[in-house]
């Protein structure tokens, strides 16, 4: 998603034909909506996640090469190599090579009837080997996990949420949110094991899973585990090319995504900014605008960081988290209405002098969000009490 957000800014902006843009893509087909893949579990089509239309796939600039694996690169003489023992030269190399899922090394983990959730094949694997009025095992209670088990839901299984976190969406969550969320959840059908992981998969005499063993003792009878317990950045090229890896893998990068090589930069959930990488799609669009302006040689701004707030609705569920959720910062006051009868939380975050917003988290209803989004950073001009916005229902 972040190399096709840089080939529609370099389309866009070069008027002058300056670049010629050549995508080596080792998928057998051309960029989705890779955060849409559940739709494709609700009815949706591969085509109805496409993102590159006619317009980019018919211009004459592009030459798109896929199901193409990139083998190796030559800095000195600015070549790249592929699988197929094809080569391409270059006078500006972008990675944007993604990430793959995380599979935790637990036994079992290779059987027949085991999945990740990252592309249009693994649902596609998905939807063939569900099993209609039988469990399901998803490895994840983060944002991926919550959409995959509500695809499995719609396939008529009875989906497990696997979380080794206290509670559910803990990035964007706290305790009291991800409770709301768990409950809710719950009375749709969906079991929630939270503080606890896959311990192994057992397979049954076809050979196939057959039960997900959890490290609390749980045994599930699931003939189907899908793994979505977060993702890995691609960063294989990074030994070979010779270039930095940040302290949690990715591509060393500068707020300006360039690499130690002035011909190399990286963008999207490869790129490690400052040795950060930022797992959302967001911020690669903004890495991808930032390196096209500057291969346009027209004025850019460095990426500055991500800003992680998210307003969600997850199996029909909505949830919101902005700013310091956590209550992180130094002297942070927490501000709870917590309505148990109405299945709603709302916190705000104010600092120290107990003014100013600094984040918080909505589940249940999160029509506050944008009043107190807007907020963030900024002193209330009135009590909390007094904001209908702060309260869930304007209760």
């Amino acid at each position: 998603m972040a190399g096709h957000r840089l080939v529609e800014e370099m389309l866009a902006h070069d008027r002058h034909g300056q670049w010629r843009l050549v995508v080596l893509a080792e998928e057998p087909r051309a960029a989705y909506d890779r955060v849409a893949l559940s739709r494709l579990l609700d009815g949706a089509t591969p085509g109805d996640l496409a993102l590159a239309g006619p317009d980019v796939l018919g211009d004459r600039r592009l030459e798109l090469y896929l199901g193409t694996t990139v083998t190796g690169v030559d800095r000195r003489a600015r070549t790249v190599t592929c699988g197929e023992g094809t080569g391409f030269g270059y006078d500006a190399l972008v990675l944007a090579t993604g990430s793959r899922p995380f599979v935790p090394p637990v036994p079992g983990r290779d059987l027949p009837g085991c999945f990740v959730y990252r592309t249009v094949e693994d649902v596609a694997a998905i939807r063939a080997a569900a099993v209609p009025g039988r469990d399901a095992v998803v490895v994840g209670g983060g944002l991926l996990g919550l959409e995959a088990a509500n695809g499995l839901r719609l396939l008529g299984m009875r989906p497990h949420v696997v979380e080794i976190a206290p509670w559910l969406m803990a990035q964007q969550a706290d305790e009291g949110g991800g409770r709301v969320l768990a409950e809710a959840i719950e009375r749709l059908g969906v079991g929630v094991h939270c503080s606890t992981a896959l311990h192994a998969v057992g397979a049954g005499a076809d050979g196939r899973a057959q039960r997900a063993e959890l490290a609390d003792g749980t045994v599930l009878d699931a003939p189907l585990v899908v793994f979505a317990a977060g993702v890995r950045p691609r960063d294989e090229l990074a030994a070979p090319l010779g270039l930095d890896r940040g302290e949690r893998g990715g591509f060393l990068v500068d707020q300006w995504c360039r690499t130690a090589d002035e011909h190399i930069r990286a963008i999207g959930e490869c790129a490690a900014v400052a040795g950060r990488c930022h797992g959302l799609a967001a911020p690669g669009f903004r890495m991808a605008e930032t390196v096209a302006r500057q291969l346009l040689r027209v004025p850019a701004d460095a990426f500055a960081g991500a800003d992680t707030s998210a307003r969600l609705k997850l199996l029909g569920i909505e949830v919101a988290g902005f700013g310091d959720a956590h209550a992180r910062s130094q002297g942070a006051i927490e501000y709870v209405r917590d309505d148990r009868r109405a299945g709603t939380y709302a916190k705000v975050v104010l600092a120290a002098d107990g003014r100013t917003v600094l984040g918080g988290v909505l589940a249940g209803d999160t029509r506050a969000y944008p009043v107190l989004r807007a907020l963030t950073g900024r002193q209330l001009t009135a009590s909390l009490e007094e904001l209908p916005a702060a309260a869930p229902g304007g209760t």
